[in-house]
C-alpha cells in the first residue's frame, strides 16, 4: 500500500471541498462519463525536475486521479503562468496529439508542464508565483505555487518558452 504525504492529502480534500463543479458534457457524455472537473479529480503537482539555473529545461508533473463517477478528458489540459500582475497561457508541446480518455474510479493520468528557466529580472523573464490549470471540457480552474523560478520568454514575457503534454495513462 502507497503512503501519501499530509501535505498531497490535504490539497487534494481542500480542492474536493472548494472547487465549484460544471459538467461541461452533452447529453451523449452522459453514458461515457461527463467531462472530468476538479469537484471529482485529486491533483499532485510535482515532484519536478527543476532546472537549476537560466537556460536549463525543467519539468513539473502533473496528476490527476478520478475519485468519483466516470469521467471524460477529451484534449488537452490548460495551463497559465501567473507572475507580478501578467498572466501568460501555455502551449503545447510541438508535435503533440491530444487524445479522448475515459476514467473510471481510481484511474489516473498525468501530463507535464515543461519550462526553460529564466534569468531573474530579465525583461524576456516571467518570475512565475502561480500555475493555473484548467481541465478540457470544464470552466473549473485550480492554482498551485510555481516555486521553480523564472520562466524564459521567447520574444516577450508572454511568449512564454513554457508548455504542455498530452495527457498519457498512468498506473502501477
Amino acid at each position: 500500500m502507497r503512503t501519501i504525504p499530509l501535505a498531497v492529502t490535504a490539497v487534494a480534500s481542500a480542492l474536493l471541498l472548494t472547487a465549484c463543479g460544471g459538467s461541461g458534457g452533452s447529453a451523449s457524455d452522459s453514458k461515457n462519463g461527463s467531462a472530468c472537473s476538479f469537484d471529482g479529480v485529486a491533483v499532485q503537482v510535482g515532484p519536478a525536475s527543476t532546472a537549476p539555473s537560466a537556460g536549463d529545461t525543467g519539468e513539473v508533473p502533473v496528476s490527476l486521479t478520478n475519485q468519483s463517477k466516470p469521467c471524460t478528458l477529451d484534449g488537452f489540459a490548460g495551463a497559465s503562468l501567473e507572475g507580478g500582475g501578467t498572466k501568460v497561457a501555455l502551449s503545447t508541446q510541438k508535435g503533440a496529439k491530444a487524445q479522448k480518455l475515459k476514467l473510471a474510479k481510481g484511474d489516473a493520468v498525468s501530463f507535464t508542464v515543461t519550462y526553460v528557466r529564466g534569468k531573474a529580472g530579465d525583461k524576456l523573464s516571467l518570475a512565475a508565483t502561480k500555475l493555473v490549470i484548467t481541465l478540457p471540457g470544464s470552466s473549473d480552474s485550480t492554482s498551485y505555487k510555481w516555486s521553480y523560478g523564472p520562466v524564459q520568454g521567447k520574444t516577450s514575457v508572454s511568449d512564454s518558452d513554457a508548455s504542455v503534454s498530452a495527457f498519457t495513462q498512468a498506473g502501477d
